[in-house]
């Protein structure tokens, strides 16, 4: 039996368009909104007009075929007033055009065509798209979005957020914290140096990305000009190619199918994956300081951490930054396997899995909005990382050790077994300050050497830890 109270409901997708399936054009819109003007389906049509719009400038600007002269520059602003004019009336009549084509690009071919009449420029109706497979328009149009989402949008977040970690890292590169390794107490480093080791990872991912060669190709159905050469053999048809793809901003490939082949694409994906790992690793180290009390959460006025235990602080922002990095990566990982296959000349799955990269992008930039404010509501709690160190003396071990092996080289007595004299007092022991002094004050050492042991402690056993974090400025 049906269930009354559904089916009585009004379906949620007749009411706005705004009511999403997925989060981030719901829940997260405000997060990601930023991409829609890059990575939508609009906006993949109007950088598909821009596309088409500048072949045919570019082909009657340099006369590539005979008959044709350069266009006014009245014409050419009016051919670019429809791409900056594109609006939700544009993507509507797309819409109306592609359910007779059923073809996306062809929708355009005719959007752009119905409007030459009113230019003065009807007798260049079979201009648009000369020559062209759609292919050759919706490589470039990808292209360009993904540049201008990586350029504008997720580039500069990554680097604000990273450099608010490095700004961290200077702030606390004295603060001594003890490090673990394998879960339990090593060698005292300092907090700021273990973020400097996070930003210098991050950057050098986004050093990567921001060199990311965005190509594109225009050479017909198989890669072979052989519509261009049977149609206009007298002109270059590469070279027209390359300067119009460098026009546009892009790299041109010269060697293709029908398909651009994505490699590059898979490069910058394989490059975004991994900035993403390496901060979903910074988000769990965080959250795991967060839980051992290294840093304290400012809680936010009116929020709630939990709805039946008031006292809590949730470190809610680092794990929804995790889950989303997860999902990102998910769908990274699959763009670059995918993309760089294709049967023979050209299959459509490129297609299909090309329209998930907003979504793989945009988990990607909810993150790291989520690890920037998660950031800012942080403060350190120095007390709580030196009581630690205070209780963990046992790491000097390995410093005493150390000076009695440099000792004995220079010919001091009595410095033999020196690891194994440390692991007999410390293995598996606490060790407090008293204990250790007492024990170095027994190993007959020369006064110098004493003395430098006598007065380290474990805050200051740091080796140069807070020099490193320098190099971030190199």
């Amino acid at each position: 039996m049906a269930d009354s109270a559904s089916t009585s409901r009004v379906p949620l997708a007749s009411v706005t368009p705004a009511i999403a399936l997925g989060p981030l054009d719901g829940r997260y819109r405000s997060a990601t909104a930023p991409l829609v003007d890059y990575l939508s389906e609009a906006a993949l049509n109007r950088d598909r007009t821009h596309v088409e719009v500048e072949w045919l400038i570019h082909l009657t600007s340099n006369s590539v075929l005979p008959g044709t002269a350069p266009l006014t520059a009245d014409q050419q602003a009016a051919l670019r007033d429809i791409v900056s004019g594109f609006d939700g009336n544009s993507v509507n009549e797309l819409a109306e055009i592609e359910q007779v084509t059923v073809h996306d690009v062809k929708a355009v071919e005719y959007f752009i065509g119905r409007r030459l009449a009113a230019i003065g420029i009807e007798n260049l109706t079979p201009l648009v798209h000369f020559g062209c497979t759609s292919e050759d328009i919706n490589n470039l149009s990808y292209a360009l979005g993904i540049k201008g989402a990586v350029e504008n949008v997720w580039l500069p977040a990554a680097r604000k957020m990273v450099a608010q970690i490095a700004a961290m890292a200077e702030e606390t590169r004295s603060v001594p914290m003890l490090s673990r390794t394998h879960g339990q107490p090593a060698t005292p480093t300092t907090l700021g140096k273990e973020l400097a080791v996070t930003v210098h990872r991050l950057t050098r991912q986004l050093d990567r990305v921001a060199g990311t060669e965005f190509l594109g190709k225009i050479n017909g159905a198989t890669g072979t000009y052989a519509a261009h050469y049977a149609s206009v053999p007298g002109a270059d048809w590469q070279q027209v190619a390359k300067s119009f793809i460098e026009g546009l901003g892009l790299t041109w490939n010269p060697l293709t199918t029908q398909i651009e082949s994505h490699d590059w694409q898979a490069e910058l994906y394989a490059d975004m994956a991994r900035f993403n790992r390496i901060l979903h690793n910074f988000c769990t180290d965080v959250w795991s300081y967060i839980s051992i009390g290294y840093f304290a959460q400012v809680p936010v006025a009116g929020a709630t951490g939990s709805s039946t235990m008031p006292h809590k602080v949730n470190p809610i922002r680092f794990e929804n930054a995790e889950a989303n990095l997860e999902i990102s990566n998910g769908l990274l990982d699959t763009l670059a396997s995918t993309l760089v296959t294709s049967r023979w000349q050209r299959d459509l799955t490129d297609s299909s899995s090309q329209r998930n990269i907003g979504v793989a992008f945009g988990h990607s930039l909810l993150a790291i909005s989520n690890v920037a404010k998660g950031l800012e509501r942080l403060n350190v709690a120095e007390d709580v990382l030196a009581a630690d160190l205070d209780t963990n003396w046992e790491v000097l071990g390995e410093a005493i050790q150390m000076v009695m092996r440099a000792e004995a080289i220079a010919g001091a007595p009595g410095m033999e077994n020196p690891y194994e004299r440390l692991k007999e007092l410390t293995r598996g022991n606490r060790v407090d300050a008293e204990r250790m002094k007492e024990f170095v004050s027994g190993l007959g050492l020369p006064a110098e050497a004493e003395a430098r042991l006598l007065a380290l402690t474990p805050a200051k056993y740091t080796g140069i830890a807070e020099n490193l974090v320098d190099h971030l400025q190199k």
